[in-house]
């Protein structure tokens, strides 16, 4: 799959970079999120320096995508791949998330 990457926001403020290169997925929180005093995105991310590195898209990702017929209708109307779980997340998860977490995706220019 391609390259990609999102910004991650908490309450509408950039909280890291979530990015999938060829091999793997990585999520670094910015240096401005991490030195303020909102809490960490996830139980499973915490704030700190350095990125956390997984070979498959971090579960805290994967649980704000939608599953069933709402996974099915959504990647048939974005002519998305089922399998592709960071498309569907760039591309669904920019808004009505459950929860204070919003992805919006990066453009390369």
């Amino acid at each position: 799959m391609k390259p990609l990457a999102a910004e991650v926001l908490y309450n509408g403020q950039v909280a890291g970079v979530l990015q999938r290169s060829v091999d793997q997925f990585s999520f670094r929180y910015t240096p401005a999120y991490l030195a303020g005093e909102l809490p960490a995105i996830s139980l499973t991310l915490p704030k700190r320096d350095g990125a956390f590195v997984s070979p498959v898209l971090f579960s805290f990702f994967s649980g704000l995508l939608a599953e069933g017929v709402a996974k099915r209708i959504q990647c048939r109307m974005l002519n998305i791949d089922e399998q592709d779980e960071m498309l569907r997340l760039v591309k669904t998860a920019h808004s009505e998330t459950i929860g204070a977490v919003t992805i919006r995706e990066i453009i390369a220019s």
